[in-house]
């Protein structure tokens, strides 16, 4: 029992340190990429000036962020014990 709770709290671990290192690597691309823009004076949206890689990327990094704090192993554990409690009840006729 307590193995698995170790190996499912150092894959929450693994889970997390990748999702900062994206985010990272989000924001210095991001500060490149609109900088660049800033310093030419293009701050429009251009579709291949980066902006839309970047929304991409932002959006893959929102459903990331869905899926490490709100739909995490948590969330799905109290699911599985509420559908299995609805199934457990008998019903007396």
């Amino acid at each position: 029992m307590e193995n698995t709770t170790y190996n499912r709290a150092y894959n929450r671990v693994q889970q997390l340190k990748k999702f900062y290192k994206s985010l990272m690597w989000f924001g210095i691309i991001s500060v490149i990429i609109i900088g660049d823009d800033w310093f030419n004076d293009e701050m429009r949206y251009q579709i291949f000036g980066g902006h839309l890689f970047l929304g991409i990327w932002g959006l893959i990094l929102v459903m990331k962020a869905m899926s490490l704090f709100i739909f995490n192993d948590e969330w799905e554990q109290e699911i599985i014990e509420k559908e299995a409690a609805k199934n457990k009840k008998t019903i007396d006729f």
